[in-house]
């Protein structure tokens, strides 16, 4: 299995996250998408909409989106619940996070990290999402440990990846505490250095 990504987005870390908690074997090809890598023509064969990560499996089967790839990766493990309606508030939570969280934290990062802007150029309104999204995660982990409950699944993994690096694009997490402690236990739960 072979991973294209880009090490500087969460949604790809989703994926060597997962392979790497599971042991799944897997080669990580580095993927320049400012530099146009995602855009070549040998790229868009993989995947036609030009994204990163992008998994392209031994028997040629490509798949991309990032909690698309996770939920299949994990299909069978301890990071997706068997009881079917946990199942279905982890998906919950898998959709929140690329339609409630990942467009304003995410964004706001990007626009800091990637295009080198200070804070006070962000756009007021997807920073004042971006506060709503964490202020909604924190109201949710203020009543239980992770987000499906007690145990860690792929629902904390993909509100990790960015909630992490908030601070990367801006957000200040002080009156976060249940985020913040949240965020200790998930990198500790994946074997991650925590993020600074």
């Amino acid at each position: 299995m072979k991973i294209y990504g880009d090490s500087n987005s969460g949604n790809c870390l989703k994926a060597k996250w997962v392979c790497d908690h599971l042991a799944l074997p897997y080669s990580w090809i580095e993927v320049d998408t400012k530099g146009g890598g995602s855009r070549t023509p040998e790229f868009l064969k993989l995947n036609p909409f030009g994204q990163v990560p992008t998994v392209d499996f031994e028997d040629g089967r490509t798949l991309a989106q990032s909690n698309a790839i996770i939920r299949y990766l994990a299909r069978d493990s301890d990071l997706a619940p068997k009881n079917a309606f946990a199942a279905a508030k982890m998906d919950a939570w898998l959709f929140w996070e690329q339609n409630s969280h990942e467009p304003y934290v995410a964004v706001c990062r990007f626009h800091m990290v990637y295009l080198g802007k200070p804070a006070s150029a962000l756009d007021p309104n997807l920073v004042r999402r971006g506060y709503v999204a964490l202020d909604q995660l924190e109201r949710a982990l203020g009543q239980s440990r992770f987000l499906v409950g007690e145990s860690f699944s792929l629902a904390d993994v993909a509100l990790l990846a960015y909630t992490r690096l908030a601070h990367e694009g801006g957000f200040d997490l002080v009156r976060h505490g249940a985020v913040r402690r949240w965020i200790a236990e998930s990198e500790a739960f994946l074997k991650l250095a925590p993020a600074r």
